[in-house]
């Protein structure tokens, strides 16, 4: 008797306008828990093309004009875009593979790398009427596959940056693995001891502990902070004009379409927490959303994006429901990526305090993933054999760099010198090959649309806390 006038406090509580210091206040959480895995993709893209520390900083803040206006479109909406739910947006971990095997191609570059994210952005746009169809090719023995690749291939980025990163002359000194060891300790101590926000933001503690140490050591240099302008706008097309390579988007391409999955997923997770479920037109309107985005970031110097799934874990654990709050967090991020200064600070953070972190960001990732595969039937063969296959592929660009480079043209490196697009083909691939006669069977991996999804979001974990394990879990 009581569901329905429940049902309509939670859909009210959704659309309800809070006093603005709860506003300011609710936001910054939302800010605050997904920071660190905002600004590591730049810095991963900015490592692998030897960027400036002014440029990365420049990435840093492009990403983060990015990300506000997409989460202001997706909380606030607008006519044809928008789930209109407590959503937070940012560049989602599944493209920073595929680009860093673009930048190793000196034709492709920055632009090839624009030009890659603007197609797929529009590719997202051309796929509104098969949205429904496309969750088929990704039932969670491929989608925890793809984000347990994901997390192994990011992991030697970590390790890298944990030995003072990989272009060092003292890669691997005692003072580097000190510090990347303190940044890990203390980010296990607060997710062991602390609860509730301090948890969730046990990334976030731990590097600015690393920061303290690192600067009296000399790690933590600010030369050129003086220069950085106080306040500047993102420009579009910085960089030049965008180039089209085939293969690089063709990879981006399938990015685009795993991103569109982790978001199904999201959505439908939040609109349980919140008590608003997502309809057809609802998820419609926030895929499209997901695809402007990400054709906006590749306009204004920045990666494909995707909703983050530690904040949906905040949103359950404060049960505030309020999509004016993560509105607020759009604001407050838009607000931030006006202050290059800010982002030079970010950008010129010593690679040790970096790799102790990503050792955790990146591990809890691919443990995500884990976590998702193991929910199918491996005790099938079958099933054993997508993942095995897949894994061992994955590798290839990490186990030998060149092991393509004898046989096959150069255009094809960002598809197989990715390790994430090869795993990702294979997984799509050997599933429709070896389990084509159980498509559209329940299994225990498909008992409703809302559990074949959702995990999948667990991509973008950056934080350890319960936020994140709720969605790893």
């Amino acid at each position: 008797m009581t569901d329905a006038p429940q049902a309509a406090a939670e859909t009210n509580a959704v659309d309800a306008m809070l006093p603005v210091p709860k506003l300011a206040a609710y936001g910054m959480q939302h800010v605050l828990v997904m920071s660190a895995g905002a600004v590591a993709p730049p810095l991963i893209i900015g490592a692998a093309l030897n960027l400036s520390a002014e440029t990365v900083a420049f990435l840093i803040n492009c990403d983060l004009f990015v990300t506000g206006l997409a989460i202001l479109i997706q909380s606030l909406g607008m006519p044809g875009f928008g789930v209109r739910l407590p959503v937070i947006m940012g560049v989602s971990f599944a493209s920073v593979g595929p680009m860093v095997a673009m930048a190793q191609d000196p034709t492709i570059g920055l632009p090839g790398i624009f030009g890659a994210t603007i197609a797929a952005g529009l590719f997202g746009l051309a796929m509104r009427p098969f949205f429904y169809r496309l969750a088929a090719f990704f039932p969670q023995l491929v989608t925890g596959t793809v984000i347990l690749i994901i997390g192994i291939t990011l992991l030697p980025v970590g390790i890298k940056w944990a030995g003072g990163g990989a272009a060092a002359t003292d890669f691997g000194a005692p003072v580097h693995l000190a510090v990347a060891g303190l940044v890990l300790a203390v980010i296990l101590l607060v997710s062991r001891y602390a609860s509730g926000f301090v948890a969730n933001i046990a990334v976030l503690i731990g590097l600015v502990a690393g920061l303290l140490v690192a600067w009296p050591l000399g790690l933590f240099n600010l030369e050129g902070l003086a220069a950085r302008p106080v306040i500047d706008l993102v420009t579009p097309f910085h960089f030049g004009w965008p180039t089209f390579h085939l293969s690089a988007v063709v990879a981006m391409c399938i990015v685009m379409m795993v991103t569109l999955v982790e978001s199904t997923g999201m959505f439908l997770a939040v609109g349980d927490i919140v008590g608003k479920p997502v309809d057809k037109p609802t998820l419609t309107r926030g895929l499209m959303a997901d695809s402007l985005s990400t054709l906006i970031a590749g306009v204004f110097n920045t990666f494909p994006h995707t909703s983050f799934s530690q904040n949906v874990g905040l949103v359950n654990m404060t049960r505030v429901r309020s999509r004016y709050v993560t509105a607020t967090s759009g604001f407050i991020i838009l607000t931030v990526s006006l202050f290059p200064k800010l982002a030079f600070v970010v950008a010129s953070i010593p690679p040790a305090v970096l790799g102790g972190a990503g050792i955790v960001i990146f591990g809890m990732v691919a443990s995500a993933g884990l976590k998702i595969v193991g929910e199918a039937d491996l005790g099938d063969r079958r099933n054993q054999i997508v993942v095995a296959v897949s894994i061992g592929l994955s590798l290839i660009p990490m186990a030998a760099p060149n092991f393509f480079a004898a046989t096959m043209p150069d255009w094809t490196g960002p598809i197989l010198h990715s390790g994430i697009t090869l795993g990702c083909i294979s997984a799509i691939l050997l599933n429709l090959f070896l389990n084509s006669d159980r498509l559209g069977q329940p299994t225990k991996t498909h008992e409703s649309n809302d559990g074949a999804a959702a995990p999948s979001a667990a991509a973008n974990t950056a934080t350890p806390g319960p936020a994140a394990l709720g969605r790893a879990a």
